[in-house]
């Protein structure tokens, strides 16, 4: 637990200063808490203080968690391997939501590369990196200092490339060159990925081996390559607030530096790096899809003094797609029956999506703020 904080709250919180205006200046100058560091910042602006010191709870000695981790090695030899498999899998997103998986289709060497990639990015000139500072959701490849900048109440440690990689994918001289070729073949391997996830995850619900395919969870596909630098005053911030993921589910590779908890049964869970291993976990629309059968749980990132902290998200999740935007998503109807019956109204994708970007992150899931069905 941080210990006095020598007035560093007390200034957050009795001071008067007009916060939508600093945090615009932040945003105008395009730098990114990359900038700030590199101008020798060493307290954090108010813009990033949390309302009270961040407390570090990790897992009872005596109640020690860990998360699961799920060996695919056996994945293509015999039947009972997989349905071993599909079992874990099952358990995992029921009682979890999170799991990491060793032994996996992509090599070790490209998951470095697209870490080596998303860190040049970020460290790249700040003349050449301004010309993709934006917010404008229609673009292709962006980057910035929290997509939720000007809803959150509090600014988070991190900047953050974005990049939409499917249905429609960026020219690639849409893609700044110092990481194109990294991020274009690593989205082919976790496409390949992620239809073999959905396959093991549609099994696990009694399902068609391709019914999550067929539904389109697999369509979208955006990529969030997160930079968080070494923090002057971790104890008073986050790398990223306590969420839930939005979609339907998130593939992660992490470096060493950690910092990644999950929330179980009322305390955080580090999820410790592995090397060779990806993390995987459940969003909020597999959830409603599931009817609560797998579950979305909250997660966040822990500013470190020591750094810098690279990891890549490949977010598997709706789109704006022109012409789409009535599509609806609800619980999946063979998963329904008079002993379980929908827990979530159908919102269509305009709606859904809306709602995503309107939201930010707050701790709070968009499902039993908008879409949960009253009882």
């Amino acid at each position: 637990m941080a210990g006095s904080n020598n007035g560093r709250t007390q200034l957050d919180d009795s001071s008067e200063y007009d916060r939508k205006s600093e945090v615009q200046a932040f945003d105008d100058s395009n730098v990114g808490v990359k900038g700030l560091l590199d101008a020798g910042v060493t307290r954090l602006p108010r813009i990033f203080l949390q309302n009270q010191p961040v407390v570090e709870k990790k897992s009872d000695p005596v109640t020690k968690f860990s998360i699961p981790v799920i060996d695919f090695e056996g994945l293509g030899k015999t039947a009972a391997q997989r349905a071993d498999i599909v079992r874990e899998l099952k358990d995992a997103c029921e009682n979890w939501g999170f799991f990491q998986i060793v032994h996996h289709e992509i090599p070790s060497s490209v998951m470095e590369k697209v870490l080596e990639g998303v860190r040049n990015f970020h460290e790249e000139d700040p003349k050449v990196k301004k010309e993709f500072y934006s917010r404008d959701v229609t673009r292709k490849f962006t980057y910035n200092t929290n997509f939720d900048l000007h809803k959150a109440p509090t600014a988070n440690w991190r900047d953050t490339l974005y990049c939409v990689m499917a249905p429609n994918p960026p020219d690639p001289d849409e893609i700044p060159e110092v990481c194109r070729d990294v991020l274009i073949k690593y989205a082919e391997y976790v496409m390949k990925l992620g239809l073999t996830l959905y396959e093991l995850l549609s099994e696990a619900l009694g399902l068609n081996p391709y019914h999550l395919k067929d539904i389109e969870c697999a369509d979208g596909l955006f990529l969030a390559g997160h930079y968080y630098p070494a923090c002057p005053e971790p104890d008073y911030t986050l790398g990223l607030s306590g969420h839930t993921d939005s979609g339907f589910l998130t593939i992660i590779v992490q470096d060493p530096i950690g910092g990644l908890q999950v929330f179980h049964k009322n305390q955080w869970v580090d999820v410790p790096f592995l090397p060779g291993a990806l993390i995987v976990n459940i969003g909020d629309l597999m959830q409603l899809i599931t009817n609560d059968k797998f579950k979305s749980v909250l997660h966040r990132v822990l500013a470190k003094n020591v750094g810098t902290r690279i990891s890549v998200a490949s977010l598997f999740r709706v789109q704006f797609q022109e012409g789409s935007e009535s599509r609806l998503y609800g619980p999946i109807k063979e998963l329904l029956s008079e002993e379980n019956p929908p827990k979530y109204r159908e919102p269509s994708r305009k709606e859904y999506v809306t709602y995503l970007y309107n939201k930010g992150l707050d701790r709070t899931s968009l499902l039993s703020q908008y879409f949960k069905l009253q009882k």
